[in-house]
């Protein structure tokens, strides 16, 4: 079990981690998808339009490709910190 210590560290790490994900996802839907979409518009992905593009399924596709990165992060922080999902759902289930 974690003390004190180190679950502020954990919720730090963590809380930064999801701050810079959701940063990135708020650059790619909002800045490529409606603030950039005229100047993105000028290059062809497939031959659609890139600021279409990212306004229609980039943004969902950067979305998931975020909760993965997450996931995956988030696994190696439980990792390093001994927290497994017995100990979780012991702990809160």
């Amino acid at each position: 079990m974690l003390d004190v210590e180190q679950r502020q560290r954990y919720w730090k790490r963590n809380l930064r981690l999801m701050s810079i994900l959701l940063v990135i996802w708020a650059l790619v839907s909002f800045g490529a998808g409606i603030l950039f979409v005229e100047p993105l518009n000028n290059i062809s992905l497939f031959g659609i339009p890139l600021g279409f593009w990212f306004a229609q399924q980039g943004s969902i596709i950067t979305f998931l490709i975020l909760i993965a990165i997450y996931v995956w992060r988030m696994d190696k922080l439980d990792a390093e910190f001994g927290i497994t999902e017995y100990e979780q759902e012991v702990h809160h289930g």
